[in-house]
């Protein structure tokens, strides 16, 4: 095997950066590569090189990391990139949640569809053009680009249609989810096996086994719905597995953005939530504890550069896709989990355009999938309203065609059955005009979207959700860390800890 080099985009994002060199450090054959760290915040850059500098130093490894604001630079002969951007950081994301809630659109995440998912991938879409000609021109040819970065489906989509670059999309919502299932189940997590396949985040478990033996519908509602937190934590995807028979990869908070049957009615919003933890459904949850982390990574950070001093001994690699994918392609050792990439047939009964995540293998040929897989009905339709609404997001990302930006929110499916047409067109305006500096591609649309908003049609109000909490000071956090036993590094700036 020859060295090679790697370099990590959005490297700022610096408690998932830490897990993802963590883990490529774990595979001894990677002894003496090269990591490149690029990030536009050179203050997250000097801290997250620090951390992986201090890691190979006390490991005794050869592994050269350097850190540059120069993403050509970074990219300059690299095989594999990995993009884990934000783009826009907290300031775009929190307009993504804000805006929506004044035309009565209630969100719990905001990165992968939705109004929140659809600008967000309108940002992100512009910046990944510009990654993927810097790879195409500097880095190693036929380089492989792992991306981590939300919306999932829409950045991969646009990397491989319009990048021309060999992509892969990468997320670990089908790893949590098996984890839980098993934990449901009162069963070891390696004596239950899953196929799982759909798109990102509407992924679906079609085939679940203990030991060998099916796990049925009745079984695993059953299960859930005697476990004393799940119960109470995932009443959304309880709802759903009863109805279409097929439990989903994604949170409660999370899943209840997708369809347009459990955030529609701000009466009843908290009806299938949980406020115990943001990920089961809190408005705004993942925007506050990005927020949150943030602090307390600044707060912290000499602690945590001490714990970049214990040994990789004791480290336990984690399940997150890309040191296993590189392990594979460099080494031959086969690795199989869950990928997502352009569909083609892989899924018989979704779009061929399409991304879709679905179980494949890896070795020195690539990244094999399996193909040949049928969606149940209920599990196809609703991945096909995500999907139109997904291509036409991509679309307008690409061209700049703001009637196609605002025809793909108005179909988004919990979009759609809140608002009216006029407030859909008056609520991108107001998103265009708020998130000007990172949309490039509509800078001629922004004057008119300005014009339009000084005589608005439809009426606001100034909401903050069904279930909106306030940020915690870092005082109050490690406070609540202390009384749970909860002194971990959490997940650095929480750039993308949720793809």
């Amino acid at each position: 095997m020859s060295a090679f080099k790697i370099c990590i985009i959005g490297a700022g994002s610096v408690g998932f950066t830490k897990k993802l060199c963590s883990d490529i450090l774990k595979v001894p054959e990677f002894n003496d590569i090269e990591i490149a760290l690029t990030d536009i915040n050179a203050h997250n850059l000097d801290m997250i090189s620090q951390i992986i500098e201090r890691i190979v130093s006390v490991n005794g490894l050869k592994t050269k990391v350097t850190a540059t604001t120069d993403r050509r630079e970074a990219l300059n002969g690299a095989r594999y990139v990995m993009n884990t951007v934000r783009i826009g950081g907290l300031e775009a994301f929190e307009s993504d949640i804000s805006i929506p809630l004044k035309y009565g659109v209630d969100q719990c995440v905001g990165d992968t569809l939705c109004a929140g998912g659809i600008m967000y991938g309108q940002r992100g879409i512009a910046a990944m053009l510009d990654f993927c000609k810097d790879i195409r021109e500097v880095a190693e040819p036929n380089a492989l680009l792992l991306n981590y970065a939300n919306p999932m489906v829409m950045m991969t989509w646009a990397a491989i249609d319009h990048g021309g670059v060999r992509t892969v999309g990468l997320c670990h919502g089908v790893q949590n989810g098996h984890r839980q299932i098993a934990r449901a189940l009162k069963e070891p997590f390696e004596d239950v096996d899953i196929i799982c396949s759909g798109i990102n985040h509407q992924t679906w478990y079609l085939d679940i086994r203990v030991r060998g033996e099916k796990v049925s519908k009745d079984t695993l509602t059953a299960a859930f719905e005697a476990h004393r937190a799940f119960s109470k934590q995932e009443k959304v995807r309880i709802d759903v597995l009863k109805r279409f028979g097929y439990y989903s990869t994604e949170s409660n908070g999370h899943l209840s953005e997708y369809l347009p049957w459990y955030r529609k009615r701000p009466e009843q919003i908290n009806d299938w939530i949980s406020l115990d933890e943001w990920i089961h459904g809190e408005t705004g949850g993942y925007l506050r504890y990005c927020t949150e982390n943030r602090n307390w990574f600044e707060e912290d950070f000499p602690r945590f550069l001490e714990e970049a001093s214990a040994s990789l001994d004791d480290y336990a690699r984690t399940d997150e896709h890309a040191s296993h994918i590189l392990e594979a392609l460099e080494t031959g050792r086969v690795y199989r989990g869950h990928f997502n990439v352009k569909n083609g047939g892989i899924i018989r009964n979704l779009p061929e355009d399409c991304i879709i995540e679905s179980p494949g293998f890896v070795d020195r040929f690539g990244i094999n999938m399996v193909e040949g897989i049928e969606l149940p009905l209920a599990c196809q339709t609703t991945c096909s309203a995500s999907i139109n609404v997904q291509r036409m997001s991509v679309q307008a990302a690409i061209t700049g065609d703001i009637d196609l930006l605002k025809q793909a929110v108005l179909h988004d499916p919990l979009v759609g059955a809140i608002c009216t047409p006029d407030e859909v067109w008056q609520m991108v305006d107001e998103m265009l005009v708020a998130q000007a500096k990172w949309l490039p591609q509509y800078t001629h649309a922004i004057p008119g979207a300005i014009e339009r908003l000084k005589n608005p049609k439809v009426a606001t109000r100034e909401w903050s959700g069904a279930a909106r909490l306030d940020v915690r000071s870092v005082e109050e956090l490690r406070a609540t860390k202390k009384s749970l036993g909860e002194m971990d590094e959490g997940h650095g700036l929480g750039t993308n800890v949720m793809s």
